[in-house]
């Protein structure tokens, strides 16, 4: 596997682990789109992932 460069090394420092592996955040790991995020982010929103827990149930008024 080839070394990164210094300039790859700095502008991937965010995504980069203890290992020196690019790492990305757990919900971003399987996900199929490009927009992915590092491990050190927290993720506060993310438009493609929609969790079950954020949907608000539809009210049953009477």
């Amino acid at each position: 596997m080839p070394r990164m460069s210094k300039k790859r090394k700095l502008e991937w420092a965010f995504f980069l682990n203890d290992r020196n592996r690019i790492t990305y955040n757990p919900l971003c790991r399987q996900c199929r789109r490009t927009c992915k995020q590092s491990f050190r982010a927290v993720i506060i929103d993310c438009p493609p992932f929609i969790s079950k827990r954020a949907r608000k149930e539809p009210e049953h008024g009477r």
